[in-house]
């Protein structure tokens, strides 16, 4: 078996931008997704990420960690959360993030050490 990260990307317009009920609506269609795959043993773990707002960047600039309020870097989408996969291969891996429910999905393989 191999772990994989599954990315989800995403805008915060196109969150903010949906009306409640949409929203309650995806997030229960998210639970569905996380709950399926997590009985099945293939979700290993994940979170939901807070907004990119909110983030704080830690750098190093000139050999000296410099801390500044914001994102690492500027883009329009950004990740908003993760899932850990554990599957046999990247065309299985593939395959679940196409399953994803609410979006975009970036799959890595875990290096493993």
């Amino acid at each position: 078996m191999t772990r994989y990260v599954l990315l989800f990307v995403g805008t915060d317009q196109r969150w903010q931008s949906q009306p409640q009920d949409d929203m309650k609506q995806m997030y229960d269609t998210i639970g569905k997704w996380w709950s399926e795959l997590s009985a099945k043993g293939v979700i290993k773990g994940g979170e939901e990420l807070e907004r990119r707002s909110t983030a704080t960047t830690v750098r190093r600039v000139n050999g000296t960690m410099k801390v500044s309020d914001g994102p690492f870097i500027e883009s329009k989408e950004h990740v908003g959360g993760y899932a850990v996969i554990d599957v046999e291969d990247l065309d299985k891996a593939i395959a679940i993030a196409k399953t994803w429910p609410a979006g975009d999905v970036e799959v890595r393989p875990v290096v493993e050490h």
